[in-house]
């Protein structure tokens, strides 16, 4: 037979307590993550003819170290970027519709389709293409991540991955893939976090740590965080802390943090030198 001891003899006899403990305290989270700024795309074209919305760099945001561009195209055929140089950074595609053929002077063909990535490392000079894939719309984001300077003079690299080689996280009808960083296939020479996310019916949070450069860019929908809104063609930059994303069931966003190389960005058109 269990014994009660006297505490828990009088916690049962004593009028009005029905022996229920205290509510947990609710952890201490840390500080928010505040915004800083809001930016938004301007409409352009680049390459032959090809549409995009570019986010930066702009008269609002030069650059954003290690990022020195971020671009959401929508481009049609026989519109595209045929052949042209860079060098010294990284240009990492991202397809949401639709597909794109990369080829560059290294030899390299692929075709990537919604959900995949090409990553082409110009290193210290190198030539590629990049074109639609299919009749309807090809949409992606492009990210140019700079090199630090001791890598600047590397050789060129490319790496191609399909949609079903990412790793991805669901529930509730929210929907996170891992793009750059954690399990990701995709090797950059720099330290990125990039996720696609799809809100669910539950606010998204993720922890954003201190000396990181984090944005989030809006692909469909609308997005909250505290009082303010982004919607597509619009990005939130945002400071260190947790961040808790909210909005309309199924909007969509690409989270985007990386560690900066403190350097200075030397901009000049196709190459970063």
């Amino acid at each position: 037979m269990l014994e009660l001891g006297t505490a828990s003899l009088l916690t049962l006899w004593l009028p009005g307590c029905r022996g229920k403990s205290a509510p947990a305290a609710e952890p201490d989270r840390g500080p928010t993550s505040a915004v800083r700024t809001k930016i938004h795309a301007r409409g352009t074209t680049d390459g032959d003819g090809a549409t995009l919305s570019r986010i930066f760099p702009s008269p609002q945001l030069r650059n954003f170290d290690p990022f020195v561009l971020l671009d959401d195209f929508d481009v049609r055929a026989p519109a595209g970027f045929p052949t042209h140089p860079h060098r010294g950074f990284e240009a990492f595609t991202y397809m949401i519709e639709g597909a794109f053929e990369h080829r560059d002077t290294m030899g390299n063909v692929s075709k990537i389709t919604s959900g995949g990535t090409q990553r082409f490392n110009s290193g210290r000079g190198a030539k590629h293409s990049e074109m639609p894939a299919s009749a309807g719309s090809n949409r992606g984001l492009q990210l140019w991540v700079n090199l630090p300077r001791r890598l600047k003079r590397m050789e060129p690299e490319y790496s191609g991955h399909q949609g079903d080689a990412f790793p991805f996280m669901e529930a509730g009808g929210e929907r996170t893939r891992v793009i750059s960083g954690g399990t990701s296939p995709v090797a950059l020479h720099t330290e990125v976090d990039y996720r696609d996310v799809t809100l669910g019916a539950q606010r998204w949070s993720t922890t954003i740590p201190a000396g990181r450069n984090t944005l989030l860019y809006a692909i469909e929908g609308t997005l909250t965080v505290g009082a303010h809104t982004a919607r597509r063609g619009e990005a939130l930059l945002l400071e260190p802390g947790v961040l808790d994303v909210g909005g309309a069931r199924g909007s969509r966003f690409a989270f985007l943090s990386g560690r900066p190389h403190g350097e200075p960005i030397v901009h000049r058109g196709p190459f970063v030198d």
